[in-house]
């Protein structure tokens, strides 16, 4: 019989990995992501994509607060990994001290809100597939997104001490590959059975498309690129 101090280990987290990564590959290539890691983008557009994960992680957090305790989903939930203050910090630093007056949710974040607020406070599962599919991300391919930031020289990028990375900056996990494994032990232990498992993969495609969406919608909000002049 298993107990806390020797749970049953499953191989949960690589085969939500591997089940989701299509819908990881689709994000990955979306035109406003794709043209971020490029250094294409000015920091208005990347000021813009700060603006829209702040209202999701508004909710996403409010539900790590309610979560705290549960049995389940409460070991998920650690302050190292907490963005609202660092984007509070990012927004200022770009946006200036109206920021929060400046910002607000496109219709694609709503609906994202929307389901966060659905599953996320009640169902361990539903808080843990999208805890998942934003964390694990920003721990991740985020960093790359932090380099092309970095990378920018037009004087209105990143401060030279870091100011405007804030979101992107992991303090408190200096060893973030080392942190991510035991993120994904805590998935392969966490006690769900084969139904709750599939539940938790349908999720985090749902989450996936949802934050997809997000995307898309920035990026129809750029103006077309002006094409270059052919030389006579």
């Amino acid at each position: 019989m298993a107990t806390a101090e020797h749970p049953v280990r499953s191989d949960f987290a690589r085969h939500l990995r591997d089940r989701t990564r299509g819908e990881h590959a689709r994000a990955e290539a979306e035109p406003f992501v794709r043209a971020l890691l490029s250094g294409q983008l000015d920091v208005d557009a990347y000021a813009m994509l700060l603006g829209q994960y702040y209202f999701a992680y508004e909710v996403l957090e409010a539900a790590a607060d309610a979560m705290r305790c549960d049995l389940v989903a409460g070991p998920f939930v650690s302050d190292r990994l907490r963005r609202l203050p660092a984007l509070e910090a990012d927004l200022h630093h770009y946006l200036g001290p109206d920021w929060y007056e400046v910002i607000r949710p496109s219709a694609e974040t709503e609906d994202y809100r929307s389901r966060l607020r659905e599953v996320c406070f009640d169902w361990p599962g539903g808080f843990v597939a999208h805890h998942y599919t934003r964390y694990l991300a920003d721990l991740s391919g985020g960093q790359a997104i932090r380099a092309a930031m970095t990378a920018r020289c037009d004087g209105a990028g990143p401060s030279d001490d870091g100011g405007g990375l804030a979101f992107l900056t992991f303090p408190e996990i200096p060893h973030r590959p080392r942190f991510r494994t035991a993120y994904r032990t805590l998935l392969d232990t966490a006690g769900w059975d084969a139904a709750e498992q599939e539940r938790i993969v349908t999720e985090v495609k749902l989450a996936f498309r949802l934050n997809i969406r997000v995307l898309a919608e920035l990026g129809r909000r750029l103006a077309p690129p002006i094409p270059r002049q052919r030389r006579g």
